[in-house]
C-alpha cells in the first residue's frame, strides 16, 4: 500500500510539471500570434503594478533598515562601520529586493489571479468564452503574465531604492553616521554584473508567479472550496519555486561574472 501511495503522489508530481510545461509554454507564444489584446495587458499592468507599489515600498525600506542596523552592528566589530552603504546596496540589488518583491507580489498577485480565473471556471464563465469563439488563454492567461514580468522588474528597482534609503534613514538617524559616505559607498561600489542579477531575476520571478497563479486558477475543480485550494496551492508554489529559481540564477550568474 505505501509503495503504491508513492507512486501514485510520484505519477501525480509529474504529471502536474507535465500540464504547467505545456500551459506556460503556450501562454508565452501566444504573444507573438495574433490576436493580441494589449487593452487587458495594460489593465493587468495596473493591477499587478499600480495596485504592488504600497507593499513594495514599506518592504523594500524596512528591510533595509534591518539590514543597516544589522551590518552596523557586526562591522563595528571590525571598524568597518563605513561600508554599511556598499552592504545595503549589494543585498538589496542582488538578492534581497529581487526575491522580497517577487515573494511579496506573489503573495497579492499570484493568489488573486488563482482565485479570480478559479471562480470563473467553476461558474463556467470559461466556458461560456470558449463558445463565443474567445480563446481563453490569449484573453486572461497571457496578459496577465507578461504584464506580470514587465511591472515585477520596475517594482524591484523601486524595492531596491527604497531599501537604499531605509538603510540611509538608520545609518544617519540612528547610527549617527555621515549620510555622503554611505550613500558613496552604496553607490562607488556597484558593478555592472551586479546589476545585472538583479535586473535578470525579476523577469523569471514575475513569469513564475503569473503562470502558476494562472495555471491553478485555470484547472479549478470542486466549486468555492476548490477555488480556496487553488489559491493556497498558487501562493505556496509560486513562492517555494521563486527561491528555488533564485538559487539557480544565483549560481549561475556568479559562474558567468565571478566577483
Amino acid at each position: 500500500m505505501a509503495i503504491n501511495a508513492i507512486d501514485d503522489t510520484a505519477k501525480e508530481i509529474v504529471l502536474t510539471v507535465q500540464e504547467y510545461s505545456l500551459f506556460a509554454w503556450r501562454a508565452l507564444m501566444n504573444l507573438f500570434r495574433p490576436p493580441i489584446y494589449w487593452t487587458d495587458f495594460l489593465l493587468q499592468s495596473d493591477i499587478v503594478g499600480v495596485g504592488s507599489v504600497a507593499i513594495v515600498l514599506l518592504s523594500g525600506f524596512f528591510t533595509g533598515g534591518v539590514l543597516a542596523l544589522q551590518s552596523a552592528a557586526t562591522l563595528a566589530a571590525f571598524g568597518a562601520t563605513a561600508v554599511t552603504g556598499q552592504f545595503v546596496s549589494l543585498t538589496m540589488i542582488r538578492e534581497l529586493g529581487p526575491v522580497l518583491t517577487g515573494v511579496m507580489v506573489s503573495g497579492r498577485n499570484a493568489s488573486s489571479m488563482a482565485s479570480e480565473l478559479g471562480s470563473m471556471v467553476v461558474t463556467e464563465q470559461i466556458d461560456a468564452m470558449r463558445a463565443l469563439g474567445v480563446d481563453p488563454m490569449r484573453k486572461l492567461v497571457t496578459p496577465r503574465i507578461y504584464s506580470s514580468i514587465v511591472m515585477l522588474l520596475l517594482l524591484t528597482i523601486v524595492a531596491d531604492a527604497c531599501g537604499i534609503l531605509g538603510g540611509a534613514a538608520v545609518t544617519v538617524l540612528l547610527n549617527h553616521q555621515n549620510g555622503t559616505q554611505y550613500f558613496h559607498m552604496a553607490y562607488e561600489r556597484l558593478r555592472y554584473p551586479d546589476v545585472v542579477q538583479g535586473m535578470v531575476k525579476p523577469l523569471f520571478f514575475g513569469f513564475i508567479l503569473s503562470s502558476i497563479g494562472c495555471f491553478y486558477g485555470m484547472r479549478t475543480t470542486g466549486g468555492t472550496q476548490g477555488v480556496g485550494r487553488s489559491t493556497i496551492s498558487a501562493v505556496v508554489s509560486a513562492s517555494v519555486l521563486i527561491i528555488f529559481v533564485d538559487f539557480l540564477i544565483t549560481h549561475v550568474l556568479l559562474t558567468v561574472f565571478p566577483s
